[in-house]
């Protein structure tokens, strides 16, 4: 089963992804995209282990190349996120760069074939994206490509607002 997660920033959506965890039997992994740079996101990665510290997780921090990960058995794995992993196959030096979207879907299969549940956390992007410069449009533009097929493969979407789920598919 693959459940998707999407929804504003800070809206509730790592918390409620731990939470679809409990009760699980099995091997339950966390897998941790966000790449530390700077004092901000260590800040955020020791709030994230802290929320998981009593949940059994086994954390496996893979910032690119998620379709070569191997799990060491079937089990539940928590995929956070795939805004920080699309940032990383883009502009990281070890990313897929031009084929970032690919790599990610192609990560995204690998992983469901390995698990019994697979939850993958992503952000909802594309509004109001015109003030940006650089590379942020094609950024947005990747990553709602890659949301729209990861909704596409899951069996359950749910969007959180305000830390409330909203069923989108069920």
């Amino acid at each position: 089963m693959l459940i998707l997660l999407t929804g504003g920033a800070a809206c509730g959506k790592s918390a409620y992804a731990e939470r679809l965890t409990e009760g699980y039997e099995g091997r339950k992994y966390y897998i941790a995209a966000m790449e530390p740079f700077g004092e901000e996101s260590l800040k955020k990665i020791a709030r994230h282990r802290e929320m998981r510290s009593t949940r059994g997780f086994e954390t496996i921090e893979r910032y690119t190349d998620l379709e070569h990960l191997v799990l060491p058995e079937k089990g539940l794995a928590l995929l956070e996120c795939l805004c920080n992993l699309t940032a990383n196959e883009m502009f990281s030096e070890k990313g897929a760069g031009r084929d970032a979207v690919g790599a990610v879907l192609r990560g995204i299969e690998t992983l469901k074939k390995q698990t019994d549940t697979l939850i993958v956390v992503t952000n909802e992007v594309g509004s109001g994206y015109d003030t940006y410069g650089d590379r942020t449009p094609e950024y947005i533009d990747n990553l709602g490509i890659i949301n729209r097929a990861a909704a596409a493969l899951a069996d359950q979407v749910i969007e959180l607002v305000c830390g409330i789920p909203i069923f989108l598919r069920r």
